[in-house]
């Protein structure tokens, strides 16, 4: 899908920078490249998670310049953003529900690419860097909750660097050197909150360097579509980004904005917890650590296994599996709707994920707790036997021969048209 640019520029400045700098050529060509036409809303997301990405760094760093990174002084400089600093519970809020919804955006854009077969060649590296912008956006998630210091933030920083210990028993004194490490000391302290409050910092912009990757790599094979098939005539069967798909994108992005901005008016607490509007307390445990709704289904792995270690081992796991998706998929077909009974086990997995993130909000205990080991074993289970086996038995069913064969009996066969394409 990549080509030659087209872009000649017509005045004098702009064949000076564009000897120096090829910026706008970038950007020209960017909007003229040809995109399948049979994209549906659901790849409207990546649009949506650059805004949100933008967003969160615009409003982190308006709150940093208010911000204290002490354990005297933290909480009360958030209250004091929340009531004294023009704005500042508008900043504070935009940038606590953001984090929520950019989370939602990235597990929707996820599922997507994991029914349409999105990771399959050539786009392993595409899907291998996402995985990575996930991992670190947990990474940063985790140290941007911590810095409120409130009770919750305070023993979710404790348990989950507490974790490390574990390594112990593999290698002597490892595990503690670790965790005294992370913390800058014996306890979670102020010298651990610094660490944090640096680290959050620089994190998004770690992001925005993999973005940047993760579009290139986008942007040599070009979009996946939802039949899977590769683009062979451009003329028939792509059209320039710009205006079909920025236009596509910013009425999806208008629509999910509105969740966005009904969540911050009017209930932009829902998904807190009220315990963390506590002080942080060394000397009171909460009854039940609960980490954000976006991290409960590593929790509720984590708590899965009986043995600390394997917990850890298990909850890293679950990331680390994602980057082999790519070679687990056995089947030549990309797309899951010509594959009936992939199908069923992706829908089976996304209810895993949702009982998951159900199960690791109660306690550890009794048919919860067996509930999750079993949803547990089923997460691995898809990716490293049923994804293998389900793609060598499976018979597809019948596909188009071309892209343009898929969308010829909707009336798209003149360039330039466009309809949107009927839901599953």
């Amino acid at each position: 899908m990549s080509h030659a640019s087209t872009y000649q520029p017509k005045t004098a400045f702009t064949r000076w920078l564009d000897s120096r700098l090829p910026i706008i050529r970038f950007a020209g060509d960017f909007m003229v490249f040809g995109t399948p036409r049979n994209l549906n809303y659901l790849w409207a997301f990546g649009a949506i998670l650059t805004f949100f990405l933008v967003l969160q760094i615009i409003t982190g760093v308006i709150l940093a310049m208010h911000y204290t990174p002490s354990t005297g002084l933290a909480f009360d400089s958030i209250e004091r953003i929340m009531r004294d600093v023009n704005y500042g519970w508008l900043m504070r809020y935009t940038h606590m529900v953001g984090a929520s919804l950019f989370f939602l955006a990235v597990y929707i854009h996820m599922f997507r690419s994991l029914y349409y077969g999105s990771y399959k060649a050539p786009r392993e590296v595409l899907w291998m860097l996402g995985v990575a912008i996930l991992i670190v956006m947990i990474a940063t998630a985790f140290m941007g909750y911590s810095l409120v210091w409130g009770q919750m933030s305070f023993w979710a920083v404790t348990v989950i660097t507490n974790l490390f210990s574990s390594l112990d028993s593999i290698v002597q004194g490892l595990g503690t050197t670790i965790v005294q490490w992370i913390w800058g000391g014996f306890s979670v302290d102020n010298a651990t909150l610094n660490r944090l409050y640096s680290l959050h910092y620089l994190l998004p912009f770690v992001i925005v360097g993999l973005v940047a990757l993760h579009i290139w790599a986008l942007h040599v094979p070009g979009s996946n579509n939802p039949t899977g098939l590769e683009v062979r005539n451009e003329a028939k069967e792509t059209l320039p980004f710009h205006p079909y798909f920025t236009t596509k994108d910013l009425a999806a992005m208008a629509i999910f904005g509105l969740l966005f901005a009904y969540i911050v008016f009017y209930t932009p607490n829902y998904l807190g917890d009220a315990v963390n509007y506590v002080p942080a307390n060394p000397l009171v445990t909460p009854p039940h650590i609960v980490p954000e709704w976006y991290f409960l289904p590593f929790y509720a792995i984590l708590r899965a296994i009986p043995s600390k270690l394997g917990g850890v081992i298990a909850m890293f796991s679950s990331l680390a599996v994602l980057f082999l998706i790519p070679w687990l998929d056995t089947s030549r077909v990309r797309s899951a709707r010509y594959r009936p009974l992939y199908r069923l086990f992706f829908w089976a997995l996304v209810f895993d994920c949702l009982a998951l993130g159900y199960l690791g909000s109660q306690p550890p205990e009794g048919n919860a707790l067996l509930a999750a080991r079993f949803f547990t074993a089923y997460y691995f289970i898809h990716f490293l036997l049923v994804m293998p086996i389900v793609g060598l038995i499976e018979t597809p069913t019948p596909m188009p021969e071309t892209l343009a064969d898929s969308f010829k009996h909707k009336g798209q066969e003149k360039p330039g048209q466009m309809r949107p394409m009927p839901a599953e």
